[in-house]
């Protein structure tokens, strides 16, 4: 169900920055709200504008830059973006690969390539859908720090406009969704631009959106980077 509708990525961080403070609960070390569902009427305004959380967009290039390569590897993000993130080093495995790259992901089975094909030919295919969330993660226990936080993307077409739509188990507001909403509103233009479709409405849905008590706007004091991301 979606709750509330914004312009852009920035108005929905402002918004959700002051509210689950006050309105989450106490969960593992955040506070949380359950199934919160979005709009993004204007996914191409993509920066982060607020005076707490300094958004990164260097990062944030490179990190989309690594996904389209649809290389697991943390030593392709270390060569594009210059080091290798904390957050990227915990989640690596023992051969430095990360489970949970998104391009890896949509590139499994080329799931991004017969999506396009998909909506070329047929627009009003309700079949053009990414699963990232793969299910080796329940049983394996070499993922246990690296579970995609997202299910699965899918790609509508309604009135001659691509919409994208994202599920998420679980989703941090102040690491994730900031990094997340670029890449994956950069993954709705790139299949737009292959598809002819104008740039619809992203809806955003999230089971567990949260912000982790340091960074809660009482703790979190100064004007800083998320610094797990460089």
């Amino acid at each position: 169900m979606i709750q509330y509708k914004f312009n852009n990525a920035s108005e929905a961080f402002d918004f959700y920055y002051g509210v689950i403070p006050k309105e989450g609960i106490d969960f593992d070390g955040t506070k949380a709200m359950f199934n919160q569902g979005f709009t993004l009427e204007k996914p191409w305004e993509r920066m982060i504008h607020n005076e707490k959380r300094k958004f990164n967009i260097t990062y944030a290039m490179a990190e989309w830059e690594w996904y389209l390569t649809g290389d697991p590897s943390v030593d392709k993000l270390g060569e594009i973006y210059g080091k290798v993130p904390q957050i990227w080093e915990r989640m690596a495995d023992v051969d430095g690969n990360v489970n949970s790259n998104y391009g890896y992901q949509w590139k499994r089975k080329k799931q991004l390539t017969n999506i396009i094909a998909q909506l070329k030919s047929n627009p009003n295919t309700r079949q053009a859908a990414i699963s990232i969330y793969d299910g080796k993660e329940i049983n394996d226990g070499n993922y246990l720090h690296d579970t995609p936080c997202t299910y699965a993307v899918q790609f509508t077409v309604v009135k001659g406009k691509l919409n994208m739509c994202v599920v998420m188990r679980s989703n941090d507001l102040w690491y994730g969704f900031c990094n997340d909403q670029y890449c994956f509103s950069q993954l709705q233009e790139l299949v737009c631009n292959e598809t002819g479709y104008d740039m619809g409405t992203y809806y955003h849905f999230a089971h567990n959106l949260h912000l982790y008590n340091r960074n809660l706007p009482e703790v979190n004091t100064l004007t800083r980077r998320a610094e797990w991301y460089g």
